[in-house]
């Protein structure tokens, strides 16, 4: 292990020449041309930012997290004590920054800390690190400000991809997921197979070429003016420094890519792929992205399946020659794919065994970890469930041992950050799933409920539930669907979402049409893959609810009505 002190150098030395080298290779290979600039045709424009009130800029600093940076003259807690002062001078600072088109130097630094990925890495190995950029407080403000006002205008004008669900309000990995596993489980209904890729970036934020992203700005979003000018000024002239145990290693500059950890650099890097989203569908492929996480997958007929493979194939190689020319590296092996088929079918022993991509033959996998959801070849929840139950006993394991050091109010935060969250992350998607799979999962929160509350293992569970104020697992999954649902007749929900849902219709007019909330609940051909998706689910637990919960306007008033159904249903006494 090198020394301490030589520890911050170490880190930035490896940093920036891991960036440098893929660079290098992509730069070396040779890739089919794609036109990446066509003509514009965005017919809005986005060239002047708006003034910002003190009002403005008040409620983003008090709703920012205190949070100090070494890079901040002052600490955040002071700044904000003393805001009222301060706010004049802070607000003209950032309409000076907006309306000349340029951010001030002290807020292009920043700090790397580097973060351990996984806890289960091997420390000592560098590429197991990520360099997440700590800003100072200030360049944090203004990005906010600036992220705003962008956001209005691409909501505005229709300009993000809709395939795309990363930093955006109501889209998440869960969504995301909601949607391609509702696909795959209706073509299993339908007797099909699907081909599923996970495609793999190398330190894809680190690599994004800034011509190229100013380039796309104009022609994809139609940003110019002085608003390009100031994204120009934002990334260029960056420096970073890596801190390691307190001490910091040499200035570097950032010449590419977009600071990760910063406001404004995940939402850059979705703009920046668009191109690639719009690329996509001219392909009979289908898509989901989450940032850099990328799925592809195509259903088809057991008879047909080589010729999807072939246009998958031709699919990826077409995103890697895009992904080259805009110096984004796609990793072959890391790449993943799937063939999701009924393992029953009498076709299942003829159907190719492996993928073609770039030089890599990609062998299809039984399972693989998608944005933290285990899926299988025959979308069984096996091995899911069985994750789950692990870390979350793990987890459980590991309070227990320190119990008696804990108030009951203590554990049971501990429990609801490193037990509950596991049990709820993605819990829509086990809807319609067998009941001896919801009683593995009931199993841990009845533990770990013994656990906050000190009680044995004989005693009796349901009160302890019960005074903890915890919904049981099923209707926490019924909380979550019935959500969606409401977010749907909200218009608050992904659009890939809302064509999964339909408004039921009756064939004739009713005598009351106050209940006019009512889903279509679609004819499905089995149980074990029809009756799992979203698009039956949702509907059927939605139609159960009680008219006068369904037809609350509001979200918030919805949820606590909700929660308070769902408690009563499930603890009658």
């Amino acid at each position: 292990m090198f020394p301490l002190s030589q520890q911050p150098d170490v880190f930035c030395n490896f940093f920036t020449s891991k960036v440098a080298d893929i660079r290098t290779e992509l730069d070396r290979q040779d890739v089919t041309p794609l036109d990446l600039f066509p003509p514009s045709s965005v017919n809005s424009r986005f060239d002047v930012f708006k003034p910002v009130s003190e009002q403005e800029v008040r409620s983003v600093i008090l709703k920012s997290k205190p949070t100090s940076c070494s890079l901040d003259p002052i600490p955040t807690p002071l700044l904000v004590e003393s805001l009222d002062q301060l706010l004049p001078t802070l607000t003209h600072i950032v309409n000076e920054s907006l309306s000349s088109g340029a951010v001030p130097y002290s807020c292009k630094s920043a700090v790397i800390k580097p973060l351990l990925k996984k806890p289960s890495l091997d420390k000592n190995n560098l590429k197991n690190y990520r360099p997440v950029s700590n800003l100072s407080f200030l360049s944090k403000v203004i990005e906010k400000l600036v992220l705003k006002q962008l956001f209005a205008y691409l909501n505005d004008h229709s300009l993000l991809s809709p395939n795309q669900s990363a930093y955006r309000p109501s889209h998440s990995t869960e969504t995301a997921l909601l949607k391609v596993t509702n696909d795959l489980l209706l073509a299993l209904d339908g007797g099909n197979v699907s081909i599923l890729t996970l495609l793999d970036l190398s330190a894809a934020f680190d690599t994004v070429d800034h011509q190229t992203l100013f380039k796309t700005l104009q022609n994809y979003f139609g940003i110019s003016g002085s608003v390009l000018s100031w994204f120009q000024s934002y990334l260029s002239d960056r420096t970073q420094v890596v801190a390691v145990d307190g001490c910091f290693s040499s200035r570097a500059d950032l010449v590419y890519g977009v600071p990760q950890g910063s406001v404004l650099g995940p939402v850059l890097f979705t703009m920046y792929t668009k191109p690639l989203l719009i690329l996509l569908e001219k392909h009979t492929v289908e898509n989901q992205s989450f940032a850099d996480d990328m799925q592809l997958y195509k259903p088809t007929h057991p008879s047909l399946v080589d010729s999807a493979v072939q246009t998958v194939q031709e699919c990826i190689g077409e995103v890697r020659s895009w992904m080259t020319l805009s110096k984004l590296k796609l990793n072959d092996d890391k790449t993943e794919a799937l063939l999701i088929h009924n393992h029953k079918s009498s076709s299942a022993s003829s159907l190719p065994t492996s993928l073609q991509v770039g030089s890599s033959d990609i062998p299809f996998s039984s399972a693989a970890r998608n944005l933290g959801y285990i899926l299988s070849d025959d979308l069984s929840l096996n091995n899911h469930i069985s994750h789950i139950c692990r870390s979350a006993y793990t987890a459980i394991r590991q309070i227990s041992s320190i119990r008696h050091y804990l108030t009951v109010s203590a554990t049971k935060t501990l429990v609801c950050a490193f037990v509950l969250s596991r049990l709820d992350y993605c819990n829509s998607l086990l809807s319609g799933s067998p009941k001896h799979f919801i009683d593995k999962l009931q199993k841990v929160q009845n533990s770990a409920a013994r656990l906050v509350l000190k009680a044995k293992k004989r005693d009796h569970v349901t009160p302890l539930l019960h005074s903890l104020h915890w919904l049981p697992v099923q209707a926490r999954i019924d909380y979550k669907l019935s959500v969606l649902c409401h977010n749907f007749f909200s218009d608050s929900c992904p659009s890939y979402i809302t064509e999964l849902l339909t408004v039921y219709s009756p064939s004739r007019q009713l005598r009351s049409s106050a209940d006019v909330r009512i889903l279509s609940v679609p004819k499905t051909l089995t149980k074990t893959y029809g009756e799992r998706s979203f698009s039956f689910c949702a509907p059927k637990q939605w139609n159960s609810l009680p008219s006068h919960i369904r037809n609350i306007p509001t979200t918030q008033a919805f949820k606590a009505a909700l929660k308070t159904h769902l408690f009563k249903l499930y603890y009658p006494n």
